[in-house]
């Protein structure tokens, strides 16, 4: 035995993955590079939803948006267009049809480089319908063929699909899920979106940015219901400046096709009409016809497959992560619970998931990023913390670049100054969550923020100077 592999973590023979999404194949990685025998089972495409046509399509189709939008704003920054009336909106437009076929060939470049990275470090990639016969066994409907894989262990990882109401299906053509939304050829001239949560807050801000008049409806009082309420306040004034209608407390009770577009029945009578609707209300786990009662895998009343905090499930050496658990709906945390699975199984070193730690952005204009300990946490009594909100109005870098809209907050835990929490909202504000949530994860203390050098000028520095603000406060 060599030196190198003497303090190699045990790991288990063999493991089989069911699901190719971000839990699925970061599991795959880490077990391989373990010494497992490692075999991935997926129906569509390395990477799953999260690539084929959920976050990367999304976040692809968002960027452009994001684009168009600092170019409309750049003429307070002195620039100019070569339009009849200098407006800038009238210059540009968006190319909808090559939109998206840009969207789907990064996301199927993205999935092929996965798929590369897992065959180079000897994992065998089944594409297929998988379903489990047992505990260690899984069935692979192959097309023209079957096949039957064992393993010492079972990963699922087979995420969710978008949710349907029975008064507003999908065709695909003028009423739509978000995974049908890149079959689109032309920009909607009058989008409706129906529910105000991340993804479709994600939808309403993008197209609004695209050029298309949007209207958004929620059933509850603000956008973004469970985020932070100022947060939620800046975005709401951003879209009502950019032209963005939004109904609070509507709720949509149908959605029927008409001769030209669309009409939403409200819950009072009212109707809203439109070219296209795009329904985002929620999503349903993966878990029906997959076998999980042969193995003896519990499921929660909403069909999500119950885990505990180190992935594993309710029968011996089958473990699950991702979307199908209902833990978090993110693919940073599927990833996580497809590591922590094969490190418990490995033997390896390993820590529970930590939901505080957990750092998130919603892709809106402005972005708004959260971790940790929340406001409402604070009112709700659970924690005992001070907060600081600068307002990024006051940032050198901001106003060079100019942003007028979004702040930095940061929590600190009452008495002993440990940074319990943090919102950003702004641009970038997927980056700049990154300091607060490292303070978060390992339990820094206000003052190691604020004494952290900064550049000058940077977004960056507001976080530095709540951290002071907040020193003063103890």
């Amino acid at each position: 035995m060599s030196e190198q592999d003497a303090f190699k973590p045990f790991a288990v023979p063999s493991l089989a993955i069911l699901g190719g999404g971000p839990g699925g194949y970061e599991a795959a990685m880490v077990a391989a590079s373990m010494g497992s025998q490692v075999t991935i089972v997926e129906r569509a495409g390395l990477g799953g939803s999260a690539v084929l046509t959920d976050v990367v399509p999304s976040k692809t189709l968002i960027a452009t948006a994001e684009s168009m939008n600092r170019s409309i704003d750049s003429t307070k920054l002195g620039v100019s267009f070569n339009a009849d009336d200098g407006d800038a909106k009238t210059a540009l437009r968006a190319d909808l049809q090559q939109i998206n076929q840009r969207v789907m060939k990064l996301a199927k470049e993205q999935s092929t480089d996965i798929r590369r990275g897992l065959e180079a470090v000897g994992v065998r990639v089944v594409i297929g319908t998988g379903r489990l016969l047992d505990g260690r066994t899984i069935e692979v409907d192959r097309g023209e063929s079957k096949e039957i894989i064992k393993a010492d262990a079972v990963l699922v990882s087979v995420g969710a699909h978008p949710r349907e109401l029975a008064t507003a299906k999908p065709d695909g053509e003028r009423i739509l899920n978000w995974t049908q939304i890149y079959n689109l050829e032309e920009l909607p001239e009058e989008l409706i979106v129906v529910g105000s949560g991340v993804t479709g807050a994600e939808f309403a801000s993008a197209f609004n940015g695209l050029g298309s008049n949007v209207t958004l409806i929620s059933s509850r009082d603000q956008v973004l219901p469970g985020e932070d309420s100022d947060a939620a306040a800046v975005l709401e004034d951003v879209f009502e400046r950019r032209g963005l209608r939004v109904l609070s407390r509507s709720r949509a009770e149908a959605v029927e096709r008409t001769e030209n577009g669309v009409v939403v029945t409200l819950g009072d009578g009212s109707k809203v009409t439109g070219t296209h609707c795009l329904v985002c209300v929620g999503s349903i786990p993966n878990t029906t016809g997959i076998g999980l009662e042969a193995a003896g895998v519990e499921l929660t009343p909403s069909g999500h497959i119950k885990v505990d905090g180190v992935s594993r499930t309710s029968a011996p050496n089958v473990y699950a992560a991702g979307d199908c658990t209902g833990v978090l709906a993110l693919a940073s945390v599927a990833a996580m619970q497809g590591r922590i699975a094969v490190a418990h199984l490995g033997g390896d070193g390993v820590r529970p998931l930590k939901l505080t730690q957990v750092s998130s952005n919603i892709f809106t204009s402005p972005e708004i990023a959260s971790v940790g300990v929340s406001e409402a946490d604070l009112a709700s009594g659970k924690y005992q913390g001070d907060v600081v909100k600068l307002s990024l109005q006051t940032n050198a870098r901001a106003k060079m670049r100019g942003v007028n809209d979004g702040f930095v907050k940061i929590i600190a835990r009452k008495g002993s100054g440990t940074v319990i929490g943090g919102v950003v909202v702004g641009a970038g504000a997927c980056e700049l969550i990154f300091p607060i949530a490292l303070a978060v994860t390992q339990k820094l203390h206000v003052d190691d923020v604020a004494n952290t050098f900064t550049v000058y000028p940077s977004l960056s520095g507001s976080i530095s100077e709540a951290a002071r603000r907040l020193h003063v406060h103890m």
